[in-house]
């Protein structure tokens, strides 16, 4: 491919003092990516030089200014401040929340203004990040009032799609949370996702109840009767590929996923349980349904690994990839 047509993956460098950067570098270090992307980098360069030789990949870094031209073939790291940082691998500390706040919004800023074709974030700790501008459990609802559309915590991999109803909340506070424009809102933005952003025509989709057994007619809840069961009905009468709600603690066991295109589960654990213990270091987060490609990859920053260059890189490597795919398929529609 002519390197002048390669995309830009914009990439927030994550707290510090985790292993983002690790895996940012060793993801660069294979080959395969910059054929593919040119890499722009928003963060302290020092931070990134620094453990660039501390992990001795030994990478070519091109250092640039904010409003700079990106160079293809090359690792560009745009550099956001010349603060001193002191690496303090494995801590949560306030200058890491800081450092990975600015690189984020930097980044943000830049796909906005199309200077990047698509991001992939690495991870942050959602404590220290906390601040004025980023009053948010996670990337997720932050994206969603920086950008347009509606989002949705979409998990993939080659062995499993799997979105949420309800993401990064309190599991007391799930069930008053569905109701039936949640479910009609969030499935539709899946349905969409997988045609636009994977090229599949006619999506099969299932979706996961919110009761155990599925409420066992009403003996252990009755959300699932009263608000699932006539929403997933209403979907399909419309023309989507939906059924359920199934059981979740069978489905995944009895390889009954298989059969679907992507899953939808009621919260948080109930979905990535399954999907880390099937693709864990694999698996990407992407966000479905804004109006720019953003993936992440399916693990946090890792305090107790960090620093003892012994992080794998495939699940970062697998963002970037999956970014380059979804962008080029949206620009197929």
């Amino acid at each position: 491919m002519n390197a002048k047509l390669l995309p830009t993956v914009g990439i927030s460098c994550g707290d510090p003092n985790g292993i983002g950067i690790e895996v940012i570098l060793k993801s660069l270090k294979d080959p395969t990516c910059l054929d593919l992307v040119t890499p722009v980098i928003y963060c302290n360069y020092k931070l990134i030089d620094y453990q660039n030789k501390f992990y001795g990949l030994d990478l070519k870094l091109q250092k640039l200014e904010p409003d700079s031209e990106f160079i293809p073939n090359k690792i560009n790291v745009v550099n956001t401040h010349d603060n001193n940082f002191t690496i303090d691998f494995g801590k949560l500390t306030s200058e890491g929340g800081q450092i990975s706040f600015q690189s984020l919004e930097l980044l943000t800023r830049a796909v906005k203004q199309k200077r990047v074709d698509f991001m992939v974030t690495a991870p942050i700790n959602k404590k220290n990040i906390q601040n004025k501008e980023f009053d948010f459990p996670g990337h997720t609802d932050y994206l969603s009032k920086k950008f347009d559309g509606n989002t949705l915590m979409f998990m993939i991999s080659e062995k499993l799609k799997l979105a949420l109803l309800t993401d990064h909340i309190p599991i007391n506070k799930v069930s008053a949370k569905i109701n039936s424009v949640l479910i009609k809102k969030k499935v539709s933005i899946l349905n969409n996702s997988l045609k636009k952003d994977f090229l599949i025509s006619n999506p099969n989709i299932a979706v996961l109840s919110i009761n155990p057994h599925v409420g066992d007619e009403g003996v252990i809840g009755n959300e699932d009767q009263k608000v699932l069961v006539p929403a997933v009905k209403d979907i399909a009468n419309q023309g989507t590929y939906v059924s359920g709600p199934y059981s979740a603690d069978s489905f995944f066991g009895s390889g009954l996923y298989k059969k679907f295109d992507a899953v939808i589960a009621a919260y948080h654990d109930q979905g990535l349980v399954p999907f880390k213990t099937l693709t864990f270091g694999q698996g990407v987060n992407f966000t479905a349904g804004l109006n720019v490609v953003r993936t992440s990859p399916d693990h946090g920053t890792a305090y107790e690994i960090a620093g003892m260059n012994i992080a794998d890189p495939t699940s970062f490597k697998n963002a970037i990839y999956s970014g380059f795919k979804i962008f080029n398929n949206r620009k197929l529609n």
